[in-house]
């Protein structure tokens, strides 16, 4: 039963595939022939590559920012002694509760007048507080499980808090990192409903293009670009099983 459901969850994307692999000029299943031409047309179209581009620099700003912020805000939440300390938890994982729709109006409308839409700033600014919260979940859970011991006893040796944080903890924490920032890439390359509120026509992401090209010029390159995301995110998910997987062998 289990099984059945995960295949039906699955299904949709497998299709995508042969949708990309279509002969014809139009969305169609099953398809008519077998062509690379939808990706030929994706990889030469400036307007794709632009926005292509334009949602890597922001994805990887955003690993940056939101894996950093977030990392120092469990070490905080966990370790640290904090007035209100549920409080703040609760604050940080706000941006995974709030309707996405309800934030992208309120950033629009606190961005519009200090004209950060449709740039990298704006972007980065976004969608740093719709990552951290994953970043949060996953560093403070490692943290957990982690044997405070292990740092007391680096302290108790001479070291200082922040030697002991780079020599005990994080070595212990990179496997959890190393997962968030990952999750932290794909929340902001692959987040459409925020990017439609904040961009313009001199700044879109790639899931902003798709939508307008859903709406105006819907052909088999989207469904290519839709194929390029999943073989990305599934890379990007398998290299991390596999260092975690040699990290635990070792």
């Amino acid at each position: 039963m289990i099984a059945a459901v995960l295949f039906f969850l699955v299904l949709p994307t497998l299709l995508v595939i042969p949708l990309a692999l279509s002969d014809a000029s139009y969305i169609t299943f099953p398809p008519q022939g077998l062509t690379l031409r939808w990706f030929e047309a994706y990889l030469s179209d400036p307007d794709w590559l632009h926005s292509t581009i334009f949602s890597l620099q922001i994805a990887a700003i955003t690993t940056v920012v939101a894996t950093t912020i977030g990392t120092m805000a469990s070490v905080a939440l966990v370790r640290g002694k904090l007035p209100g300390k549920a409080l703040l938890q609760a604050l940080c994982l706000g941006p995974m509760i709030v309707p996405a729709i309800v934030f992208g109006v309120a950033l629009y409308l606190v961005f519009s007048p200090l004209q950060l839409t449709g740039n990298l700033t704006g972007f980065v600014l976004a969608h740093s507080v719709l990552a951290v919260p994953f970043v949060v979940i996953i560093v403070s859970a490692a943290l957990e499980r982690m044997d405070p011991l292990l740092e007391l006893a680096a302290l108790s040796c001479g070291a200082g808090r922040l030697r002991a944080f780079f020599a005990v903890t994080f070595p212990n924490l990179a496997p959890a990192v190393a997962t968030a920032a990952v999750f932290a890439f794909l929340t902001s390359f692959d987040e459409a409903t925020v990017a439609f509120f904040i961009s313009d026509t001199g700044g879109k992401t790639i899931s902003r293009k798709m939508f307008e090209d859903i709406d105006f010029n819907l052909t088999p390159v989207i469904a290519a670009v839709s194929v390029i995301t999943v073989a990305v995110s599934l890379i990007l998910m398998g290299s991390i099983h596999l260092l975690n997987s040699r990290r635990e062998q070792q």
